[in-house]
């Protein structure tokens, strides 16, 4: 299965972005009302400067308390941005973010942003795929 695959298979390819210089505080905000774990930081929607993660504000939250969300986006965010193309196979992404220890990874696609998928996403469809070489193996045993 690929990248392009699980894209295909996500209700929808929205990407939600926040610009750098917004305070965490505001970022925050958006994470609770979208009901997501991450935006992708980026002036202009399509190449992505950084990352910030719930876990990156909490981290934060908890070294240094409330005053860090006063800060800027940047200034907390992830700059070295794992991504990924279209292309690649959903085995290998699962393994980059596992190894990574991340949960979001923009696709990319001639330098621009065309998606997110998040390890959920990668997760889901490989359990999927997995379902389906099961029916067809026992399909094949049982004689169908």
């Amino acid at each position: 299965m690929t990248v392009q695959r699980i894209l295909k298979s996500k209700a929808t390819d929205d990407v939600i972005t926040i610009k750098p210089g917004v305070s965490v505080a505001d970022a925050a905000g958006v994470l609770s009302s979208k009901r997501i774990g991450s935006l992708v930081v980026t002036e202009d929607g399509k190449v992505p400067l950084g990352i910030l993660s719930e876990r990156d504000i909490v981290r934060e939250v908890g070294k240094r308390g409330p005053t860090c969300l006063n800060d800027k986006v940047d200034d907390m965010m992830t700059k070295k941005v794992q991504t990924c193309e279209r292309s690649e196979r959903a085995d290998d992404v699962l393994a980059r973010m596992t190894e990574g220890r991340f949960r979001h990874m923009p696709v990319m696609e001639n330098g621009e942003m065309v998606g997110l998928i998040t390890l959920g996403d990668v997760v889901k469809a490989r359990l999927s795929e997995l379902s389906m070489e099961k029916e067809a193996l026992t399909g094949m045993i049982m004689g169908n």
